[in-house]
């Protein structure tokens, strides 16, 4: 079984970039898109990003766009999500994800999986 495991969260302060990774055991993002989503204290998980597919640019949650990137690096068989421009609001767990060509386009969490145990980013003012 494949599995995701994100690392390089910590404490920062707001308006610091923090590069999270994502290391698959296997070659899972051959076959699928690989996505960030967020667990914010005390709320539901919430999409973040997911790469794009053929001619369609990556999506982003409206509350990261222009401030987060999703980018992959073959070789290393992993995936990044660089966040620049911190806010305290960005304070969550982010989890590493993939979901299918089929459903790209899906915000949904449940279009999404395996997942990852998530790292945490806290975002002090």
């Amino acid at each position: 079984q494949v599995q995701l495991v994100e690392s390089g969260g910590g404490f920062v302060q707001a308006g610091d970039s923090v590069r999270l990774s994502c290391a698959a055991s296997g070659r899972i993002f051959d076959d699928s898109l690989p996505g960030w989503f967020r667990q914010p204290p005390g709320k539901e998980r919430e999409f973040v990003a997911v790469e794009g597919w053929r001619d369609s640019s990556p999506l982003y949650a409206d509350s990261v766009k222009g401030r987060f990137t999703i980018s992959r690096d073959d070789a290393k068989n992993t995936v990044y999500l660089q966040m620049n421009s911190l806010k305290p609001e960005d304070t969550a767990r982010y989890f590493c994800t993939t979901t299918s060509f089929s459903k790209f386009g899906s915000r949904a969490a449940g279009d999404f999986g395996p997942w990852g145990k998530g790292t945490q980013v806290i975002v002090s003012s």
